[in-house]
């Protein structure tokens, strides 16, 4: 049976697009190839790689009521069954009642460098992307194993280069390469943990020895331990802390659920918060495609509609976009959609997070902020962040490998991890220091949000809510 691997992606959206009967079709075919490594116990365990193509079609049909959409997506599609795909796709949109999102799709003019390659290959990743990371990890390995220390964890890159194309002439690829790992530091008899990680789009610029040297000194930080009860501490949180709690804020900023009063970003009496002022320093939360390091699709890619998002948006050029501004509310999440139902400007997600302060050159870095702190907890990251109550936009989580107690702007020793109740926008509004931005891997979101750059903050008054017995 053949299969529409054999076939260039280009092809596979033209054909789907020449066997569509509908009044609009809109293709997307994602090309994914992966490559990992896994290791345990200062040894490599496993590696491998993937390739995987995904094909979903996008069928719109106009009726008297209005205009109605049918979504499907389906893996290993052969050429064969391309036809009953794009059928699949027609029969769902003919079954759907008036999709209450739909606008005209995007058109032809949309397309703008992003087309000029449609008909190239995808880009592809393997095992040679570890190449340099590879051999610098196994001397980690001989360092640890020589000092008594464990190393777990894993290495994986991926790349996606997805072809779109519209009824109306709309043709776009873009590729997106996506890289993270996470290195797991453990004392011989397991007593200790600490985690870093790292996003990267290539790996040339992931250093797993730096990393090691970094958890090699948490973990004798950790010789000493010491029980501290819950309550509020001035706290240090470093990169990857915020950025967990700042992709869940980005997340939250649905411009319609703002403005039909549901979120913390909505007025009380009506309205949404916009140019309010969120945090008295000078604090700037954006996203822009072209990011140096943090490089997204500059496009809509929307496989399905819901909430700020939606399939007829697909090929809608995305710019850089401030969410807060200098420390005011500067934008909400919109589709063309809910962007005319609210009044808000169009505002689509964008693949990657920045927030930074005004002057960077000045911004201080951890070290610096814990040699400035007379008494507080340092932390290593967060996980298992839920959300309590969408209103205050409050969160649930633990800290996880590692707190660390400052006293006298030295780390004295390991205290017991704790459950936090914070809200990500309560909390802006109480940083009283923000240091230099640097890219950083959110641990809890890692495997829907890589594309990250974040200061570490201190929080004079950050809640510990309970104990937690977590390691």
């Amino acid at each position: 049976m053949r299969t529409t691997h054999g076939t260039p992606p280009h092809e596979i959206v033209e054909r789907a697009l020449e066997l569509s009967r509908a009044d609009g079709c809109v293709v997307i075919a994602d090309e994914e190839s992966s490559a990992n490594l896994r290791w345990a116990g200062n040894a490599l365990t496993t590696n491998g790689v993937t390739r995987s193509r995904t094909l979903t079609v996008i069928a719109t049909v106009d009726g008297a009521q209005g205009t109605a959409s049918g979504v499907v997506s389906r893996e290993a599609v052969t050429a064969d069954e391309l036809a009953a795909l794009v059928r699949a796709a027609e029969a769902a949109a003919r079954d759907a009642g008036p999709a209450e999102d739909a606008r005209p799709l995007v058109g032809a003019e949309a397309s703008s460098s992003a087309a000029a390659d449609f008909t190239a290959g995808p880009a592809e990743t393997g095992i040679e992307v570890f190449a340099d990371f590879a051999p610098a990890l196994g001397e980690a390995f001989a360092r640890s194993r020589a000092a008594g220390r464990l190393l777990y964890g894993f290495a994986r890159h991926e790349t996606t280069s997805s072809y779109l194309g519209s009824s109306t002439g709309l043709r776009l690829r873009h590729d997106q390469p996506t890289g993270t790992v996470e290195l797991n530091a453990k004392t011989g008899d397991l007593s200790g943990s600490a985690w870093a990680g790292a996003a990267t789009r290539d790996f040339r610029d992931v250093d797993p020895g730096a990393m090691e040297e970094q958890l090699a000194r948490r973990l004798a930080w950790g010789a000493r331990k010491i029980e501290l009860p819950a309550g509020r501490y001035e706290t240090l949180l470093p990169p990857s802390a915020v950025a967990d709690l700042m992709v869940y804020l980005g997340w939250s900023t649905g411009g319609r659920d703002a403005s039909e009063g549901r979120t913390v970003f909505s007025r009380p009496g009506g309205g949404t918060r916009l140019g309010e002022r969120l945090t008295p320093l000078p604090l700037t939360l954006r996203s822009d495609p072209a990011h140096p390091g943090l490089e997204a699709a500059p496009f809509v890619i929307a496989h399905s509609s819901g909430g700020e998002q939606s399939v007829f948006d697909n090929g809608l050029p995305l710019a850089a976009t401030d969410w807060v501004r200098d420390g005011e509310l500067a934008n909400l999440l919109t589709s063309r959609h809910s962007a005319e139902l609210t009044g808000l400007p169009v505002a689509p997600g964008i693949d990657n997070l920045v927030l930074e302060t005004a002057d960077q050159a000045a911004a201080p870095t951890l070290e610096e902020m814990a040699a400035r702190t007379e008494r507080g907890l340092l932390l290593t990251c967060l996980w298992y962040i839920r959300e309590v109550d969408p209103a205050t936009l409050l969160l649930t989580g633990l800290t996880r490998d590692g707190v660390y107690l400052v006293e006298g702007g030295e780390v004295v020793g390991a205290v017991n991890n704790f459950r936090f109740n914070e809200s990500p926008v309560d909390l802006l509004g109480r940083i009283t220091e923000a240091g230099r931005t640097e890219r950083c891997l959110p641990r809890e979101w890692s495997d829907w949000f890589t594309r990250a750059a974040m200061p570490p903050v201190r929080v004079p008054d950050f809640n510990m809510s309970s104990v937690s017995q977590a390691s």
